[in-house]
């Protein structure tokens, strides 16, 4: 039995009403969770609203509160969309805060690992919006930069949620960076 097999199970359990399932579930991956949010949250400013804990609990709020009527096809795909969930929460927050301090000079950022952290609320906010121009034109791209960016995800923890080998997902990533800063400038 393959790694994902047994979180494949159990979703399929839990969408077939068996309350148990979930419960496994959850104790299953939140180890995973917690270390995917924590990745995510390292690009965060010092004093952020979440921690990677309330992060988890709050994508699972998410989930619950969208009825979790998301059909989850298998352990890839669910943690994509905890992944998306993630992005949706960090996002919100960011423009909550830009909100809050309108007028603020933005700073030129860039996308790569040693400049990510420290981002304004701003440029989280255009990121997102380029990143949703990016999904229409190319999912993959799309998700990769979901799961590095707001999942906090290696390049070789990406490729393995996406089912896909790591180079490919390495070109993908640094191809997405360069749309994406297109995007952001235009």
């Amino acid at each position: 039995m393959t790694e994902s097999e047994p979180i494949t199970r159990l979703l399929n359990d839990w969408q077939n009403g068996d309350a148990d399932a979930l419960t496994t579930l959850i104790t299953t991956v939140y180890n995973e969770l917690r270390q995917m949010a924590h990745g995510a949250m390292r690009w965060e400013r010092e004093g952020h609203l979440y921690t990677p804990t309330v992060l988890v609990h709050e994508a699972f709020l998410k989930l619950r509160e969208q009825g979790w009527d998301t059909a989850f096809r298998d352990r890839h795909h669910f943690f994509r969309i905890l992944a998306r969930v993630m992005r949706h929460i960090l996002v919100d927050h960011a423009r909550r805060q830009s909100r809050q301090k309108r007028g603020g000079k933005l700073e030129r950022a860039e996308l790569d690992e040693m400049h990510i952290g420290q981002l304004q609320p701003r440029f989280v906010t255009l990121l997102d919006d380029a990143l949703e121009v990016l999904r229409s034109r190319d999912p993959v791209k799309s998700d990769i930069v979901e799961m590095r960016f707001f999942g906090g995800l290696s390049l070789e923890q990406t490729a393995e949620a996406l089912g896909l080998n790591t180079s490919a997902v390495y070109r993908d990533w640094t191809e997405a960076k360069e749309i994406l800063r297109k995007e952001i400038v235009s």
